[in-house]
């Protein structure tokens, strides 16, 4: 019997997974360390390159006495805070061990074998991971210039479908859709199907003609939108995620999340950094600056980069020997600089490479143009 034959779960000499779960590609995060280099720039997770707030750092180290309590397992200082800044129903909210845990809960809840969920083609790998892990199929809707193509999200649903998940900003491409497209797309669902806006990025989306959503959330009764505190608050480390979405939903969620799964430190640094206007606008701003220039810079050396609403860019490469994506992130790993590989997503001739300070963007740029100008 070859490994891949299925063993009968009542007979097998060992436990055996249920069907599905070993054929799901586990997530591979992008690299934190370089061979050989011992302190190098990771610019390859997307995250906050000024840190934490400072009042966040400070309310996580008043925890220290408080590390053999549980935590508040409804999160109600975080609930409270969140609900006054955005002006929600505290009753609506529901909090996660990051975003990805609520997108587990999401599927988990609503997903039976043979059910399915609809994506675009380049989609954040938690959504299809959790849903396979229910026995569901992943339906991959094609997407134009890297960006979410409503008409073919609504091509793909059947009367299967259960969730359609829609990252707003993207990930990895950083695109978005305006309001309009969004509305369109809930238009297009029937009531039973969930909607779920993934706004991991939203606070960097400044158009007029964009919304996270919460207005959606608040007139229908099959919206969730989502949010993290892992990338504008830079508290990436204590995993706190949260969703809006309507009362019944919520109820039904929060039936099988884990008890306390949102720690004392995460709910203190989280309600404090919530706080910290300063910090957000001040990491706002910087990306805001090096975004566009750090495009510019890679434009005038032949890279075509992704129009970005993200605190990221995504950079195509040539196809050429020696001027590959995978070529660049070598050469560039060479100089001490961690981007992120997205061939996992199908994207094998591209680079994601996270917004840094001046000094990061100067050097990620002088790195390029010397890989562009040397001899393949």
């Amino acid at each position: 019997m070859s490994e891949n034959t299925p063993l009968n779960r009542s007979t097998a000499d060992r436990p055996v997974p249920k069907p599905g779960i070993l054929d799901i590609a586990p997530y591979v995060p992008g690299k934190a360390k370089l061979d050989g280099i011992a302190d190098p720039l990771k610019l390859s997770a997307n995250e906050n390159i000024l840190g934490s707030s400072p009042a966040a750092r400070e309310a996580f180290s008043s925890a220290f006495d408080q590390l053999h309590m549980y935590p508040d397992g409804r999160s109600n200082i975080l609930r409270e805070a969140i609900a006054q800044k955005y002006d929600l129903e505290p009753e609506r909210l529901l909090f996660g061990c990051g975003s990805d845990e609520i997108f587990q809960l999401l599927n988990q809840a609503y997903l039976e074998p043979g059910d399915n969920i609809v994506q675009g083609e380049f989609g954040f790998g938690a959504y299809a991971i959790g849903a396979r892990a229910c026995g569901a199929e992943v339906r991959m809707a094609s997407e134009t210039n890297y960006r979410i193509d409503v008409d073919a999200l609504l091509q793909q649903v059947d009367e299967r479908t259960r969730l359609v998940f829609v990252a707003n900003p993207a990930n990895p491409t950083g695109t978005w859709i305006p309001h309009s497209e969004i509305e369109r797309l809930h238009a297009g669902l029937r009531p039973d199907i969930i909607l779920v806006l993934d706004g991991a990025y939203a606070e960097f989306a400044h158009d007029p003609a964009f919304s996270d959503g919460a207005e959606l959330v608040r007139a229908h009764s099959n919206v969730v939108m989502t949010r993290t505190f892992s990338k504008l608050h830079g508290l990436a480390a204590l995993r706190v995620g949260w969703a809006y979405l309507p009362t019944e939903m919520a109820s039904a969620v929060d039936r099988i999340r884990l008890p306390f799964n949102i720690n004392i430190p995460g709910q203190l640094a989280a309600v404090a950094a919530l706080g910290d206007d300063d910090f957000q606008q001040r990491s706002l701003a910087l990306v805001e600056q090096w975004r566009p220039w750090l495009a510019q810079q890679l434009g005038g050396l032949g890279l075509e980069t992704v129009p970005s609403a993200a605190n990221f860019l995504l950079v195509a490469f040539p196809t050429s020997p020696g001027r590959t994506a995978k070529d660049a992130e070598a050469f560039l790993g060479s100089r001490g600089l961690i981007v992120r590989n997205v061939g996992g997503y199908g994207l094998l001739n591209h680079l994601r490479i996270t917004i840094g300070l001046e000094e990061h963007n100067r050097a990620v740029a002088e790195a390029l143009s010397d890989f562009m100008q040397a001899r393949p």
